[in-house]
């Protein structure tokens, strides 16, 4: 198959998807793996009323984990009961002092620290959970066909909440999308956090990113690049919604700092 066919395959797959988004998902919701795991947490998760609870039931902790994209951590459940212990009102916390802002996002929407026992009846905590998680395993799908589109869909979603070169650093796969749409080589990650952030933010407008067009410009181009330096890269659209879940990878430096933690046993 030729290298242009290629770009045009990851585009098209990409699209696949995103062209009539809702039924993407409501395909992906439908998968016997995830409505059998989606119908256990709405029957279960109002049930619990502490943080103990929360984490003592693996099964709803890690749907819960997942749906943050946070699948990695699920073994760190001393780390994680001291971030949800903290809550998100003392600026000092733990989960307001990681620059990952998926620790802060988990803990808002499990906000036991500040609601106590009513932190899980809140939709927050129960549909809104349920939209996050079955959107990671639409992306973990595309990306057991094709790691490229995973992270354009991870992008589509992130992109326009951003305001600052800072929050792409601090989520590699962000930065992996932005460096190679940018045509920035791989050592670009090794240079100085701040010089790297001026070099984002002269080529980007993150205005941009709330608009629609411009964003799937962007994307588009991002997808293009992505398929000319991995050229070994091929999916099957008809493939991309049933693909076997695959979890959200963290940086080893980051496993290993938690693994470094000696917090008390739960």
């Amino acid at each position: 198959m030729g290298r242009a066919q290629r770009v045009l395959t990851s585009i098209a797959s990409y699209r696949l998807i995103t062209n009539d988004l809702g039924r993407s998902l409501q395909m992906t919701a439908r998968r016997p793996d995830v409505a059998r795991e989606t119908s256990y947490y709405l029957a279960n998760i109002g049930k619990v009323k502490t943080v103990e609870e929360f984490i003592g039931d693996h099964r709803l902790f890690a749907y819960a984990m997942r749906a943050f994209g946070l699948a990695d951590l699920i073994y760190a459940k001393a780390f994680i009961k001291k971030v949800l212990t903290e809550g998100i009102d003392n600026p000092n916390s733990i989960a307001n002092k990681l620059t990952d802002p998926r620790f802060r996002e988990f803990v808002a929407t499990f906000n036991f620290a500040r609601y106590g026992e009513l932190a899980t009846s809140l939709e927050r905590a129960q549909h809104g959970v349920v939209d996050k998680y079955v959107r990671q395993v639409l992306e973990e799908g595309a990306g057991q066909q094709n790691e490229g589109v995973r992270l354009a869909l991870y992008f589509q979603r992130k992109a326009p909440e951003l305001s600052n070169a800072y929050q792409i650093l601090a989520d590699r796969a962000l930065s992996e999308v932005v460096r190679t749409a940018l045509g920035l080589p791989p050592l670009t990650a090794a240079i100085d956090v701040d010089r790297q952030a001026q070099m984002i933010e002269q080529r980007i407008n993150f205005d941009d990113f709330k608009n629609p067009a411009k964003l799937e410009s962007f994307i588009t181009r991002f997808l293009s690049l992505w398929e000319l330096a991995n050229p070994s890269t091929y999916s099957n659209p008809a493939n991309l919604l049933i693909g076997r879940p695959i979890e959200a990878g963290f940086a080893p430096e980051l496993l290993a700092s938690f693994q470094n933690l000696r917090f008390a046993r739960l």
